[in-house]
This record gives C-alpha cells, sequence and structure tokens, in this order.
C-alpha cells in the first residue's frame, strides 16, 4: 500500500512539474538582411537580440531557439523559408518581415498552420478590418497611422498645397492614404516609385514644374536617403518643406545624408529621447552593444521581443497552450519603450503618435529631437470592420 501511495504521489507531482512546458521558445525571424533594404533587417535583428539579452538569454523565463532567416526582400525566398520555420523548425512564432510585399503573399500560410505572426514592422489594412485574424498582432503600427500624424501636422503647419510621393506596392499606397485621410489641403501631385529605384532626377524635375509648399515622402531605407540628398544637391531642400514619416528621418538617414536633414519635421511612435526608464536602458545598451544609435525598426523589433517575453511568462513557458499564450500576447503585460500601448480589438496598436524634428546640437551633431505629440491614444481607421471575438 505504501508502494503504491508513493506512485500516486509521483504521478501528482508530476502532473503539477514545470517540465510540462516546452523546453524552448521557438521563434522564426525572417528579415531583410542584403540588398536596398538590408539596414533596416539588421536593425530588426539587433533590437531583437538586445531584448533577449535584456531578458536574461530567455524569454518569460524558458530558452529561445530563434531560427534567423533572410527573406532578400522576396517573396518566393520569404515562401521557402516559412515553410522551412513551419514545417522543419515548428516555431511557436514568426515575426521580422519589414515589406508588406514580402509578408502578404506568405501570411495565409503562417495563419493556417495556427501560428502566430507578429508584425515588427507592416501593418496591412487588410488585416486591421476585415481579414482580422486572432494569430496577427501589429506590433508597430497600422500603415496609415504615422502618415496621417504628418498629414494632421502639415494642416497645422498651414501648407496649401503638398506633393507625395512613395514606391508603388502596398506599404506605398497606404502610406499616401493616411496622409490624405488627416491632410486639409490640396494634394499637388502623387507620384509612385519603383521599390529598388535610386535615381529620382525625372521625380524631382516633376516636383520643381509642381511647386508645393511641401512634399512628404515615403521612401524607406537607401531610397529616402537618395531623394533627399538629390533634393539638396539641386537645392531644392531650400524652396519647400519636406515631411516625412521617422523612417525617412532617422539617425541612420541623418549620418547618410547630412546637412539637408536639418529642420526636417517627422511623426514617429517612439524617440530615443522619450524619457521612460526602459527607453534610456533600451538605447544606451543598443549603442554600448552595437556602437550606433537605434532606429525606430530596432525599438520595434525590441517591443516586439519583450511582448513574446511577456505572454510566455503569463502561460508558464506552456506554448502549446496556443489559445492561451494569443490572450497574453493581447494583454500585452509590458513596458514598451514607446510610453502607451495596448492592443485595439483588431490586435494593432492604441498608441500616441510623437513628432520629431531634426536639430543640431551645440557640438553641430544633427540629430532627433522630440518636439510634441500629434496624435494622443490614437486607434487606426479599420478596426470597426474588424469581428473577431
Amino acid at each position: 500500500m505504501r508502494a503504491t501511495a508513493t506512485v500516486a504521489a509521483l504521478i501528482a507531482s508530476l502532473a503539477f512539474c514545470p517540465a510540462q512546458a516546452e523546453d524552448a521558445v521557438k521563434i522564426g525571424l525572417l528579415t531583410t538582411l542584403s540588398g536596398p533594404g538590408s539596414a533596416l533587417g539588421n536593425e530588426i535583428r539587433d533590437g531583437f537580440n538586445l531584448a533577449v539579452e535584456h531578458a536574461g538569454g530567455k524569454l518569460g523565463g524558458v530558452p529561445v531557439e530563434l531560427e534567423i532567416e533572410d527573406d532578400h526582400q522576396d517573396p518566393q525566398t520569404a515562401r521557402r523559408a516559412v515553410e522551412r520555420f513551419l514545417k522543419r523548425d515548428k516555431v511557436d512564432v514568426v515575426t521580422g518581415v519589414v515589406f508588406s510585399n514580402v509578408l502578404l503573399p506568405v501570411l495565409p500560410e503562417i495563419l493556417r498552420s495556427d501560428t502566430v505572426y507578429l508584425s515588427v514592422n507592416t501593418g496591412p489594412k487588410d488585416y486591421a478590418g476585415a481579414k482580422c485574424d486572432p494569430r496577427f498582432y501589429a506590433v508597430a503600427w497600422q500603415n496609415e497611422d504615422i502618415p496621417a500624424a504628418m498629414g494632421k501636422f502639415a494642416t497645422e503647419k498651414g501648407y496649401k498645397s503638398v506633393a507625395l510621393i512613395a514606391p508603388n506596392y502596398p506599404g506605398g499606397r497606404e502610406s499616401l492614404d493616411g496622409f490624405k485621410r488627416l491632410y486639409k489641403g490640396t494634394i499637388a501631385d502623387e507620384v509612385y516609385t519603383k521599390l529598388s529605384q535610386l535615381d529620382f532626377s525625372a521625380e524631382l524635375a516633376q516636383l520643381r514644374a509642381t511647386k508645393p509648399d511641401a512634399v512628404f515622402l515615403f521612401l524607406p531605407g537607401g531610397l529616402g536617403v537618395n531623394f533627399i540628398k538629390q533634393m539638396g544637391a539641386a537645392g531644392m531642400d531650400k524652396q519647400m518643406a519636406i515631411l516625412t514619416p521617422g523612417f525617412s528621418a532617422d539617425v541612420d538617414t541623418i549620418r547618410a545624408v547630412g546637412d539637408a536633414m536639418e529642420g526636417l519635421y517627422n511623426a514617429s511612435q517612439w524617440a530615443a529621447d522619450l524619457d521612460n526608464p526602459a527607453n534610456k536602458k533600451f538605447v544606451a545598451d543598443f549603442e554600448k552593444s552595437y556602437g550606433r544609435s537605434p532606429t525606430m525598426y530596432a525599438a520595434q523589433a525590441y517591443d516586439t521581443a519583450m511582448l513574446i517575453d511577456s505572454a510566455v511568462r503569463k502561460v508558464g513557458g506552456k506554448m502549446e497552450d496556443k489559445a492561451a499564450f494569443r490572450q497574453a500576447l493581447k494583454a500585452a503585460d509590458f513596458q514598451s519603450i514607446r510610453g502607451s500601448f495596448k492592443f485595439n480589438t483588431n490586435q494593432y496598436p492604441i498608441q500616441d503618435i510623437y513628432m520629431r524634428q531634426v536639430q543640431r546640437t551645440a557640438d553641430g551633431k544633427l540629430q532627433n529631437k522630440l518636439v510634441g505629440t500629434t496624435l494622443t491614444n490614437h486607434a487606426d481607421a479599420f478596426a470597426a470592420e474588424c469581428k473577431m471575438p
């Protein structure tokens, strides 16, 4: 009888043993590490890795198996990587994609597999509205959010006419839609370029002829660097205001472009000089670890990893309980370095959008300075179309 009781006690104790939790959190990080957009993907990778380091080399107290793949900014390459993540690695989470034209072709396969996708960058409108899905979380923003803040700002500054320019892909088109949503003046021109374009002589000639009060550009990575450089070389930065989302006025672009960036206003959900302890630690440790200042991309990736950390901890590492893990993610119980953050009913952010300006410091260095808040507790325009319970 004593032996039977001992066995029964052992079985009972095993039922509550933490070993039931998975041995590791398996994450597939798919991002752009080569080609024109590689600087963005490298920021995402490094920001994510710093968060894991800050969490003690684990997430939610559980070891991390992080598989990193380069999508080469190509949907077919991304498709093959996703297949490896899902079938070979059996990951719990996929994240990291920079560009919406890479994400949108592979996202249905990820969601059909009952795997969570955390969008570290793009926030397509389809998944904010009618196609919203309990496995999809936009951790950064909806594609219209930051451009909409710039549209509101342009109206407040009294710019009567603004020309718009963006690459011809979903993220570009939705960004210009966002600007138009809150801008009350005249759209002088609306120009779409190739996503790989680096020479903007024809567009600048058209812009010179149009003579708007300002130009709003959504040109990520090297596109924005070249466009602003070419505007400066032509003296056009003195003829009209340049307005951008934060991506085209972040520290990497400032460093590459130089003087033509001075005075430029740009909107962002994050700023390096936001005064909260989590952000101060993030900025200081990123600079120490990588020898450069972080961009928005690094900040978004850092928050994404910390969101995972909070959710894994809430479910006690039991990643097999997918419903509980999704609810834990939706709770967003972590300290975002951007300040206020929560998920809306469509699992897109409700957050503040700040205004930054590129200013020269006392020692002559150009850097962004936080100058105000343009949208407070901002929710995207598509959440009402989402019928997710």
